[in-house]
């Protein structure tokens, strides 16, 4: 056994030992028609005083976070917002939420929008009960401190932050991604409201929606078998194949917006319970380095990564395969598994995502590929990461 592999080895066992001394996380969810208005009651009987509402300027414009929060309205409780959030949210836009938060003595935080909006919510609330440069809490579990209640209402269906205890911080000067988390990142309750999903145009939906199908199949394949990642996976990838295009194709079908975003709540449920995977090793790279949004980033990758791994997770892809409708019971392990990658290839396809991407540059190659081997020798992967298929990887999917 290489030295790199046995590393990896130790870390998952370390990982294992720690998930095991922690409290096991409490989800909470309110979901369908209306439950946005549900969560703001239950956060006005929770006696928040004061609520910093974290969001990016187009959901406000668009008036969707008024239309969330309306039954806060009389309430009481006062709402402070921060609306500066972006793709791919930074540190800089964590400190400006935090100084925000702490100016006004806001004693609770609501996300409302895609992932950055909640992954910032969640720094911002951390960054606000402790003075330490947020950056030193990139890793595995360092966020040990208090942190202000969060709450989160997701506008896409995709990132699953609402069911995680991790958020994603880019720097702003190195363009590098660094993955937060701790047990405080867990939202205590969120809302899944499929009105405030009907409008999301097309692409967003195709995207956001194949990022939760990522989250299903890595915690699917990975070797940490541990809670239920194994059944909130295998139901997210059931919805997701049956519904991803409807939503798609008429993001007014309430059914499928619905489905979605429990899709994407139980693959969030799903890789809480044991991380990501290669897929997302690269991807963070990709969309760091050249801003290319999350969701189209597993899109460009997950394929490939898929065929690399074939192998060693043959067993997992072909049960995948029969919950996707892509293969027959009694088929070999091996023709299953290459059938449920071509069906992820042809969902990939008829949601209208493209298999390569202009903005990545060749002369990138080595410094992303040693980026994303180093990331994924955190991840519970049934094959790590080496640098020449991860090269080859790059070239696949630039344009």
């Amino acid at each position: 056994m290489s030295l790199r592999k046995i590393k990896h080895a130790l870390t998952l066992f370390l990982m294992k030992t720690l998930a095991g001394l922690g409290p096991s996380p409490a989800y909470m969810a309110y979901t369908g028609s209306g439950s946005a208005a549900e969560l703001c009651r239950h956060i006005i009987r929770s006696g928040v005083r004061k609520l910093l509402l974290v969001t990016d300027k187009p959901l406000r414009d668009l008036g969707i976070v008024d239309q969330a929060t309306a039954a806060l309205a009389g309430s009481g409780v006062e709402v402070v917002i921060y609306d500066g959030v972006e793709p791919n949210p930074t540190y800089d836009q964590v400190a400006a939420g935090r100084t925000l938060l702490l100016a006004h003595h806001c004693d609770a935080v609501l996300a409302i929008g895609g992932g950055s909006s909640i992954d910032a919510a969640k720094i911002i609330a951390a960054s606000a009960s402790s003075d330490e440069d947020p950056k030193t809490w990139v890793g595995f579990g360092k966020v040990r401190h208090e942190v202000p209640k969060l709450y989160a209402i997701p506008t896409t269906s995709g990132t699953g932050s609402e069911a995680t205890v991790g958020a994603v911080i880019s720097d702003s000067a190195t363009l590098e991604k660094g993955v937060i988390s701790g047990a405080g990142l867990l939202p205590a309750a969120v809302a899944l409201d499929s009105d405030l999903m009907l409008g999301m145009p097309p692409a967003i939906t195709a995207a956001t929606g194949i990022d939760a199908l990522t989250h299903a199949i890595e915690a699917y394949i990975c070797v940490w078998d541990r809670g239920t990642r194994k059944e909130h996976a295998a139901m997210a990838t059931r919805l997701i194949f049956r519904h991803l295009r409807d939503a798609v194709t008429d993001g007014a079908n309430r059914e499928a917006r619905d489905a979605m975003a429990l899709a994407a709540y139980y693959a969030g449920i799903a890789i809480n319970q044991v991380n990501v995977g290669n897929v997302h090793a690269i991807a963070h790279q990709i969309g760091g380095k050249y801003g290319i949004p999350h969701g189209l980033a597993n899109a460009l990758v997950l394929p490939h990564v898929l065929e690399y791994c074939r192998v060693e997770a043959g067993e997992a892809l072909a049960e995948l395969a029969l919950l996707a409708g892509a293969g027959t019971a009694g088929e070999s392990v091996d023709t299953l598994a290459g059938k449920f990658i071509a069906a992820v290839v042809q969902l990939r396809a008829d949601v209208g995502l493209p298999e390569t991407s202009d903005r990545i540059r060749p002369g990138d190659y080595d410094y992303l590929a040693g980026l994303a081997l180093k990331e994924c020798e955190s991840y519970p992967v049934p094959k790590l990461l080496e640098r020449q298929p991860t090269l080859d990887i790059l070239r696949k999917i630039t344009a």
